[in-house]
C-alpha cells in the first residue's frame, strides 16, 4: 500500500469523476475523437459543449495530450 499523493492533471480527477458522473475514460475518448486539435480549441470544446470548468477540462486535455504524445 502507497500513500503517495496524487500529482498533476490526475489529481483533479476523482473530483471530475463526481462532479460530470462520466470515468475519466470516457472523457479521454471524446477529447481524441475531436483530434486533431490544439490544446485550448480541446479544453474550450469540454466546456462549452459539456458544461465543464476550465481547470477540469485543462486537467483531462493535459493528460489525454501527454498519454498519447508518450504512447
Amino acid at each position: 500500500m502507497t500513500d503517495e499523493k496524487i500529482k498533476g492533471p490526475a489529481s483533479y480527477f476523482p473530483a471530475i469523476e463526481k462532479k460530470y458522473g462520466r470515468p475519466i475514460a470516457e472523457w479521454q475518448a471524446l477529447v481524441r475523437q475531436h483530434y486533431p486539435a490544439r490544446h485550448m480549441e480541446l479544453v474550450a470544446m469540454l466546456k462549452t459543449a459539456h458544461g465543464m470548468g476550465h481547470g477540469h477540462a485543462n486537467a483531462i486535455v493535459a493528460q489525454t495530450l501527454a498519454e498519447d504524445k508518450g504512447g
